[in-house]
């Protein structure tokens, strides 16, 4: 399942990211990289300890906190320290690839299944040429660039890249989920019944058949659900 989420971040939580990344310490992404990825891979990154990561990492998980549309779809179980990216000049994309499966959280022993994939866009689009997310499912290939503060999520098994920024800068904010429910098949289908419920009270308010429905929804994510 490949989901936009709205306004993870507002307008002025992305204009303090903007500023803070004005002057951040870039390195070299590739340094983040396993052997195989560093073939690919031409990108910038922040360090995850700097004070603008850290500040940018908690106003994300923040935005993330006030996303029901997120918590349906995710169902998060643990969510991998948000990081920053950038792509301009030579440093321009990010070829064909595969996440690994499992990401160690620095500085903490804590390993994180990846799940899900995330990307919270910090530029906007007519701030840069390229520099589409382009994520590869069954149904081919979608070319993701949101307006800044949308947020894309897809499933980690995915084959994705980041073509090349031909003019400006790309900023974003990338990270992965450990869901409750493995299985995107199972996550897709919780939430869409999650989603409709939600329409049906909207239309018809509580009725015993929603009061039914939320109890399978429940009783599925108790049989799916690991916590």
């Amino acid at each position: 399942m490949l989901l936009t989420l709205p306004d993870i971040l507002s307008p002025q939580e992305v204009a303090s990211a903007r500023q803070w990344l004005a002057d951040a310490p870039w390195t070299d992404g590739r340094d983040s990289a396993g052997p195989q990825a560093r073939q690919v891979k031409n990108n910038e990154q922040l360090p995850h300890d700097c004070e603008a990561a850290n500040r940018i990492r908690a106003m994300v998980l923040r935005g993330l906190d006030r996303s029901p549309l997120f918590f349906s779809a995710a169902l998060p179980k643990k969510v991998f320290t948000p990081r920053l990216n950038r792509y301009s000049g030579s440093s321009n994309a990010y070829g064909p690839h595969i996440d690994n499966a499992v990401r160690a959280v620095a500085g903490s022993g804590e390993r994180v299944r990846t799940d899900l994939s995330c990307t919270v866009f910090l530029s906007d689009p007519s701030a840069y040429e390229g520099g589409e997310l382009a994520i590869t499912d069954t149904y081919g290939e979608h070319a993701v660039k949101l307006p800044a503060g949308h947020a894309v999520l897809y499933p980690g098994t995915s084959l994705h890249q980041v073509k090349p920024v031909t003019r400006g800068q790309r900023l974003a904010c990338f990270f992965w989920i450990e869901s409750m429910v493995r299985s995107d098949e199972q996550r897709r289908l919780l939430h869409e019944l999650d989603m409709n419920l939600l329409r049906l009270r909207q239309q018809h308010g509580e009725t015993a058949e929603t009061t039914a429905l939320t109890g399978t929804y429940h009783n599925l994510l108790r049989m799916w659900a690991d916590t």
